[in-house]
């Protein structure tokens, strides 16, 4: 049976095996959770969409800067990550770093372009598919999908199934959307995927708690390093495109260590009221230098340094604005001795 579905009702020994070792490892991360840790260099996950779609700038890279990328990471000596070996990665502290790469939508830009490099080159990589899409102009069908479920180093995600802005949704029509995404996958690819990325990166707290339900882990669309404190249904990931994926920025970001958190008031990420939210931020009482961290948003008319007030172990911020539109971010960083530490946090506004 393939890694990747591992977790389906047909366990084989070995697999209750690794499950047993993988629930060991849940217990001793519980236990990890009450400090931080300095030396976890952390997984960096970083997500594409279009390859070479000019028409599309915000979510298109080019090929020859994609390849570019790629080859950074081998340069830098950074291993890539097989999605097969995430759970043990995400629950132990990693001394050193590796990188996911992530791919969302199913652009038949991906099929065309950078499946045939990344097949050549055996890198690993997650797939988010959104249901509704497939097979329609401009994404890959079935028939392309099953072909890359076939490699031990590709693997499937689940996107939901019409990749609208489902905060828009009731909660039991965001139910029916992503069970219907699950009942297609099971019936082409035989199994639900472990992994769910929201579409657009958005989710409420009510929300996360139906993807619980059916999956193991799921991915945003902010920026950070995943390590072994982080929430395993709001991991980061860099975007990256046409703006955001030159190459001095690149390996700015694939440097980036965890910037490690205990708590995040409000846990709710998406704002309905009191918008701008009030933001505190718990670390750890054993990290160090907390006071040098810096913070940007993009509240108001645009990016700008954020008013921060430091209590012990805590970080409040005061945001001087409403975010305008509907998706708010914030970006923390902090020049560590062993390099700069990053989280980004995203919030989903519903604007009046």
């Amino acid at each position: 049976m393939r890694p990747k579905k591992i977790f389906s009702a047909a366990a084989s020994i070995i697999n209750i095996f690794i499950i047993f070792i993988i629930l060991t490892i849940n217990a001793k991360t519980e236990e990890n959770k009450i400090k931080s840790f300095a030396n976890d260099k952390g997984v960096l996950s970083i997500m594409y969409h279009r390859f070479n779609e000019n028409k599309y700038p915000s979510t298109n890279i080019q090929m020859e800067i994609f390849k570019k990328h790629m080859e950074i990471i081998k340069e830098k000596n950074l291993n890539f990550l097989n999605p097969k070996d995430f759970d043990i990665n995400f629950h132990k502290v990693k001394t050193a770093k590796k990188i996911l790469v992530t791919i969302d939508d199913g652009f038949s830009s991906f099929y065309e372009h950078a499946w045939p490099y990344l097949k050549k080159n055996k890198i690993p990589f997650i797939l988010f598919i959104s249901t509704e899409a497939v097979g329609k102009n401009g994404y890959m069908n079935w028939e392309q999908i099953k072909e890359i479920d076939k490699e031990k180093f590709a693997f499937i995600g689940n996107h939901s199934h019409s990749h609208e802005y489902l905060l828009e949704f009731s909660f039991d029509n965001f139910k029916k959307d992503i069970l219907k995404s699950i009942e297609i996958f099971e019936n082409n690819l035989g199994y639900n995927p472990i992994f769910f990325s929201y579409p657009f990166g958005e989710f409420s707290l009510e929300q996360t708690s139906l993807i619980k339900k059916y999956f193991k882990y799921s991915f945003g669309q902010h920026s950070g390093v995943i390590d072994v404190n982080k929430n395993p249904y709001e991991l980061p990931r860099f975007p990256l495109n046409e703006k955001y994926g030159q190459l001095e920025r690149f390996i700015f970001n694939i440097d980036l260590l965890p910037l490690e958190y205990k708590k995040i008031i409000p846990e709710d990420k998406y704002i309905t009221n009191n918008n701008p939210p009030k933001l505190e931020i718990e670390f750890f009482e054993n990290q160090k230098n907390l006071n040098k961290i810096n913070c940007f948003s993009d509240e108001g008319a645009g990016w700008k340094k954020t008013n921060i007030k430091y209590n012990n172990s805590k970080i409040i911020v005061k945001f001087s604005d409403k975010f305008n539109f509907r998706r708010g971010r914030i970006n923390c960083s902090l020049n560590d001795t062993e390099g700069w530490r990053w989280f980004g946090l995203q919030f989903s506004v519903k604007l009046n």
